[in-house]
């Protein structure tokens, strides 16, 4: 079974419900899911995982938080198959800086599949985009892996 680590950190909420949204998809398409807030305890060992996904809204001027920042430092590489996403407003730096935290990790890890942005809570029609996302990023991950 693949098993998917989704780590996440979320200021108002909302990134933690895209991350409980994608945890609900990937485990309805019987995929094994643990998820990890950021900064909320012992972090998961990554090896265990055959994937992760990571996730974080954007702070000030498009930039990484701090906590995300230190996650990142705190794994100290580069895992093979990492999929992004980000919550963010597009009233506070228009679409430059829209989810930009996300666009950044995404680089930074060299993920092959485009990050998810969802402007501030995955309610209504955004709803359907995350779904539709993460299934798409479970078949990404099982052409990878044929």
């Amino acid at each position: 079974m693949v098993s998917f680590l989704i780590a996440y950190a979320s200021l108002s909420g909302n990134t933690k419900e895209v991350a409980d949204l994608i945890a609900e998809t990937l485990i309805a398409e019987g995929m094994e899911v643990t998820t990890y807030r950021i900064g909320g305890g012992v972090m998961p060992t990554l090896h265990q995982f055959d994937a992760m996904i990571i996730g974080s809204f954007t702070w000030g001027k498009g930039e990484t938080p701090d906590e995300v920042k230190n996650f990142v430092a705190d794994i100290g590489y580069k895992p093979d198959s990492v999929y992004v996403f980000g919550t963010g407003d597009t009233q506070f730096g228009g679409d430059i800086l829209f989810c930009h935290a996300a666009v950044k990790l995404a680089r930074f890890y060299g993920s092959t599949y485009d990050p998810l942005r969802i402007e501030q809570s995955p309610r209504g029609k955004q709803q359907k985009i995350v779904i539709e996302w993460s299934k798409g990023v479970l078949k990404h991950w099982k052409h990878l892996h044929e």
